[in-house]
């Protein structure tokens, strides 16, 4: 005990302001750590990895030689471990500090032609009006700040423009592609029948199938916009960050999708002030 009161004054005699900070900077990645992992499989790795340092201290403190070498030596080879298990977690977690780091200091200044989008919302809107009564299922999956190269080598490469005709053929039942997801980038068809990686959430509801799950999944590994339309419903639903809104209809997609996918001018101006173009940019 007299080590444990010894182990806190030693820490309370030397507190200073950079401390506070140090502990709500730690805080606070630690509040991230636990938002990103909540719902899926490493959440429970991470309980037990909270457990294995709090007995590690214990061990120090209350002079347990033989479990405290144990446990060290256990956890610096699990550190490597936890790297080649969790790499898809990673990569996630990097991803999305990357889109953060993107909306503030953009890498790009290509602007995506607003017209141009709103042509392809209005395609995908009136096609998944027509799935939605036919009760066909599809899977589109809109392309935004995080590059999709790896989803695109899963299927089969197109380069098209973003047609209701085409969309609709696609996912007709007897051809080829319609069980994957169409991948719209730069309003454009960039691949068809690609495979998407699916979620590992487990608290969603049993009545959700294969593409919802492949929807939400996508969507909590980029910041892609996925629509959904269900085979047994031919409900309209929208993946985004790893979140699931469901029942839409041709107009509210419409809607949606406009506010998801066009910058607005006053948007662009605010961009432009933070950003201004130099002379001799393209």
């Amino acid at each position: 005990m007299d080590k444990i009161l010894r182990f806190f004054s030693s820490y309370i005699n030397v507190f200073k302001l950079n401390d506070l900070v140090d502990i709500a900077i730690i805080t606070l990645v630690i509040f991230w750590l636990i938002k990103l992992v909540k719902e899926t499989r490493a959440m429970q790795l991470l309980r037990g990895i909270i457990v294995l340092f709090v007995v590690l201290q214990l061990s120090d403190w209350f002079n347990l030689n033989v479990v405290n070498f144990a446990l060290s030596k256990t956890i610096e080879v699990g550190v490597l471990a936890l790297v080649i298990i969790f790499q898809p977690e990673l990569r996630h977690a990097l991803e999305r500090v990357g889109t953060g780091l993107g909306d503030i200091f953009p890498f790009t200044n290509a602007e995506t032609n607003a017209e141009e989008t709103e042509k392809a919302i209005t395609e995908i809107s009136d096609v998944c009006q027509s799935m939605s009564a036919s009760k066909t299922g599809a899977l589109i999956v809109i392309e935004r700040k995080s590059r999709l190269n790896d989803i695109f080598a899963t299927g089969t490469k197109l380069d098209s423009i973003v047609t209701k005709e085409l969309i609709g053929n696609i996912f007709y039942p007897k051809t080829p592609l319609h069980d994957g997801a169409v991948i719209i980038s730069g309003n454009r068809i960039k691949a068809a029948g690609c495979v998407l990686p699916l979620t590992q959430n487990t608290a969603l509801p049993s009545e959700l199938g294969t593409r919802h799950r492949a929807a939400i999944g996508m969507s909590e590994q980029s910041d892609a916009v996925v629509i959904v339309v269900s085979e047994e419903t031919g409900k309209i639903s929208i993946a985004r960050k790893g979140m699931l809104t469901r029942n839409y209809d041709r107009e509210s997609l419409h809607r949606t999708l406009q506010k998801l996918l066009i910058t607005l001018p006053e948007q662009q101006d605010k961009r432009k002030k933070l950003f201004p173009v130099r002379k001799g940019d393209k």
